[in-house]
């Protein structure tokens, strides 16, 4: 069902585990299936310096989550922002049709997680300058 290379990654995912000092965080959930994903971002300058997450969910949801990390690791944030599913299939090069999905899964939780880097931003923000 799944390839040598989705089977690797699931079973040593290289960026499983939270984050202490994460300052952009993001939480997505399947509509297709029960798989719950989130993800940890730490972001400086607008690079994304390290990625990490936690799933609960299938085999493709982790391969897939892992590789979302590693894929934006050293980006910017614009650069990550522009990923697009076919970026993570690339790498894991082939899912089962069913599974598809996960791969826009995760972008989607690496996006909520630069949404919440960029909320806690502008909140930042607005304090210094009510300061």
């Amino acid at each position: 069902m799944y390839n040598k290379k989705v089977l690797s990654i699931f079973q040593n995912p290289s960026n499983a585990g939270g984050m202490k000092g994460a300052n952009g965080t993001g939480k997505v959930g399947g509509d297709v299936c029960s798989d719950i994903m989130k993800f940890y971002l730490l972001i400086e300058d607008e690079v994304i310096k390290d990625a990490r997450f936690k799933v609960f969910g299938c085999c493709a949801a982790i391969a897939s989550a892992d590789v979302a990390c590693d894929l934006v690791k050293d980006m910017t944030i614009e650069e990550a922002q522009n990923l697009t599913s076919a970026d993570i299939m690339e790498v894991l090069e082939e899912l089962p049709s069913n599974k598809v999905y996960c791969a826009s899964l995760a972008l989607d939780g690496i996006k909520e997680a630069i949404e919440d880097y960029h909320k806690k931003l502008e909140k930042l923000q607005k304090k210094e300058q009510s300061e």
